[in-house]
């Protein structure tokens, strides 16, 4: 467990404030989370501002995560539907079919009022149009202080946010929609980082997980860890790592992140996979070395081709080595702004490299380049930078340790979950954590762990407010209350809409009954998500 971290950049102290404006409440960072806060503050009729520390509104939402890691549909209510529907009406318009037919696009559905693969750019218009019709004040660029006068306090309630331009922003109720948690952190609250002991929560699937690791995103066949092969004393490749805890302990270590690429076939669309400029070959020596070795699987294609529409794809991490960094984000969570720019500089490097590799290097083969030829970035996707996502896929940072810590029982419905706020039902899911080298001398993955829960689960109240005495009047729907094998199937993206609407009614209900979000009424909050069409409860159909 972890308290508050100062990791600092610039000196805004020293400068004059910017009363930048009184508003009932503050939601921090524009996830899709932060965009359903806003939007609901809004229609419960209270003032807000929506501040996003970069250029772009929707987090993974409109980064390139395009194929909606959903679960089960049927729980997905409230504005997160609404997002999805908004999708639907999109595509239900010919017109936007510039490149492929509507009617033989397996995931479009006439029938369905909603769809859930969808382009890039269509999900930021969509989403900057909700916030444009629900006249929510946003403001760009501007990043928390993260020193102890980037948060103002009284009586451990938040008054008022700074930010990194000195600019002032006063709030009766502060929400935390970040994927970092640094709003959270700085107010004082607890939190973790890496992985619980199975022990710790009376789970199965947390902690380092070797033998768990029995899916496709490891290696089977037989591959050398060191770097000269067969020779130990020549060291081990980068990313491999010599000890790791005992099964199901504990360790700070968080799963892989990459980028969600975006790649299209169509000819007329396409920019090449350019060669960086820090490129360096020893990073890619393992994927060689797994296609010499004989692996033949995903078609010799490592990634993911999940069809989006007009000839676009979702593309994620596919196989032992891809597009997952392993090994290479241990330090993000906490890390100070330029540190997390530059490990968000290496992971783009590193997957850059990875796609020039695959279509020119000359140990790759032939079936590999071959259908590499086919792909390349889309120039009408994240056209300010070059065709890459301006999002990195942070799948886990910050953890909150909260009112009440969602953990695999809870997923399984294993034990009751008081006062829910909304529904799950996505794998418990969490891509490779490290690399080691097995007891026959060869090199393996660990962390991934694909596990169903059996169906949808409800999430608690509890898992997106403070203990009881800490921070009375901050939401945190993102890095929420739960363990590391939760989190891994609660991190979904429509699953955060839904907490971020539940979050700001909360907000709002608290003001109205001028409390803290521990002593909240929660039946009245239970009311209002019910009124706003939001699922508590499934209810099979028959």
């Amino acid at each position: 467990m972890r308290g508050v971290s100062f990791l600092l950049i610039g000196l805004a102290c020293c400068t004059t404030l910017a009363h930048a404006g009184d508003y009932d409440v503050v939601v921090y960072g524009g996830t899709s989370a932060g965009v359903t806060a806003a939007i609901q503050v809004k229609r419960m009729g209270k003032s807000v501002v929506l501040i996003e520390p970069s250029e772009h509104i929707g987090g993974l939402t409109s980064g390139g995560l395009g194929h909606t890691d959903s679960g089960n549909k049927t729980v997905i209510g409230g504005l997160s539907r609404e997002f999805y529907q908004r999708v639907k009406k999109h595509y239900d318009d010919e017109k936007n079919w510039t490149t492929d037919k509507r009617s033989t696009f397996a995931t479009y559905r006439a029938s369905e009022d909603t769809m859930w693969v969808f382009e890039p750019h269509i999900a930021e218009k969509i989403l900057l149009d909700m916030l444009k019709e629900a006249k929510v004040d946003v403001v760009m660029n501007e990043r928390l202080l993260r020193m102890d006068n980037g948060l103002a306090f009284k009586d451990k309630a938040i008054v008022s946010l700074t930010t990194m331009n000195s600019k002032l922003y006063r709030a009766k109720m502060f929400i935390d929609a970040t994927y970092e948690g640094d709003l959270m952190a700085l107010a004082g609250v607890s939190y973790t980082v890496g992985r619980e002991a199975n022990k710790t929560y009376g789970e199965s699937m947390n902690g380092v997980a070797k033998a768990w690791n029995k899916f496709s995103h490891r290696f089977t066949v037989d591959v050398d860890p060191y770097v000269k092969p067969g020779d130990p004393k020549s060291g081990l490749l980068s990313t491999i790592e010599k000890d790791l805890p005992a099964e199901g302990e504990a360790d700070q270590r968080v799963q892989a992140y990459c980028f969600r690429m975006c790649l299209s076939n169509d000819p007329a669309n396409q920019l090449p996979f350019a060669k960086p400029a820090d490129y360096d070959e020893k990073r890619y020596e393992l994927l060689l070395r797994n296609f010499e070795a004989g692996d033949k699987r995903f078609g010799f294609l490592p990634f993911a081709l999940d069809k989006m529409p007009n000839k676009k794809t979702d593309s994620n991490n596919n196989g032992p080595f891809s597009t997952d960094n392993i090994g290479m984000n241990y330090d993000y969570p906490e890390a100070s702004y330029s540190k997390r720019e530059a490990i968000i500089k290496e992971h783009l490097s590193y997957q850059q490299g990875l796609m020039w590799t695959l279509a020119n290097h000359p140990r790759v083969p032939k079936q590999t380049k071959d259908k590499m030829k086919l792909w390349g970035l889309p120039k009408d996707e994240f056209t300010d930078n070059g065709g890459w996502s301006h999002q990195l896929y942070i799948r886990e940072a910050r953890r909150m340790v909260g009112a009440y810590v969602h953990t695999e029982l809870d997923c399984t419905r294993k034990r009751e979950t008081p006062t829910p706020i909304g529904m799950g039902s996505y794998n418990m899911d969490s891509h490779n954590i490290t690399r080691y080298v097995t007891k026959a001398g060869f090199v393996q993955n660990e962390g991934d762990v694909q596990e169903k829960p059996g169906g949808p689960y409800p999430i608690a109240y509890g898992s997106i407010i403070p203990k009881d005495g800490q921070c009375p009047n901050l939401l945190v729907p993102v890095c929420v209350s739960s363990s590391h094998i939760a989190y891994g199937s609660i991190r979904m993206e429509p699953v955060f809409m839904i907490l971020g609407q539940s979050a700001a009614t909360a907000a709002c209900l608290a003001l109205d009954d001028d409390t803290s979000v521990q002593k909240l009424d929660t039946a009245k909050l239970t009311k209002r998500l019910l009124d706003d069409k939001q699922v508590l409860k499934f209810e099979p159909k028959k």
